[in-house]
């Protein structure tokens, strides 16, 4: 692969939640970047390699080279890109929506997927499946509830925010383990109407350079 030294570079698995949200805001921003792909599942998990434990000692993705340094941790990178790109807004002016934002962003980053992820899922052996859709089911169980205060088109409001880039790759995880979403109207339909705006498909798992071929749309 021929990387654009100038562009950044993100460290991603197509099928990773937290790295999704991270090619959404890139896409948002109209950030043009290099893609390396780190295969989670590929000879015991490339992410344990000693080169990428030199670009991230946590062994996680994604990872993003950008103006020199390298940051870890979906969320801090978005805040990077906010900070340095602020149009169009992921996080509001308007503190208490941007309180709102946060505490959505948080509620998926910190409160459903951590417990869902493959480090964990890969743990529970036959319990596997039915572990994902516990923790998820319960994270949306509280999530309809808060998002019946806030939303409006999107998560807070109107606008896409942060938390519209957490919520799609999280309805996606849901998809993926067999979770009913019939008693979470809401979360649909946002899900729904943020799958429509063209930042989210081309950043959709089934799109990316290392999406296997039978996964492909």
């Amino acid at each position: 692969m021929q990387l654009n030294i100038q562009r950044p570079i993100l460290y991603s698995y197509f099928r990773s939640s937290c790295s999704w949200r991270v090619r959404i805001a890139l896409a948002l921003k109209g950030i043009a970047y290099d893609q390396i792909p780190v295969n989670l599942m590929k000879d015991g998990g490339q992410q344990f390699s000693a080169e990428f434990k030199a670009v991230n000692p946590m062994q996680q993705v994604p990872a993003l080279k950008i103006d020199g340094i390298t940051i870890t941790q979906s969320l801090a990178i978005i805040q990077y890109l906010e900070d340095t790109c602020p149009n169009p807004r992921l996080l509001p002016q308007d503190p208490k929506k941007r309180a709102q934002v946060r505490m959505i962003s948080d509620h998926i980053a910190s409160g459903i997927q951590p417990l869902q992820n493959l480090s964990i899922l890969n743990k529970m052996g036959e319990r596997k499946m039915e572990w994902a859709q516990q923790c998820i089911t319960s994270g949306f169980q509280a999530l309809e509830q808060i998002l019946q205060h806030t939303a409006g088109r999107y998560c807070v409001g109107d606008e896409v925010s942060m938390a519209d880039l957490c919520l799609v790759p999280q309805v996606g995880n849901a998809e993926r383990y067999g979770v009913n979403l019939g008693p979470y109207p809401t979360i649909t339909r946002i899900n729904k109407a943020l799958l429509e705006l063209e930042a989210f498909k081309v950043s959709h798992p089934s799109r990316q350079p290392d999406t296997p071929a039978e996964l492909r749309s």
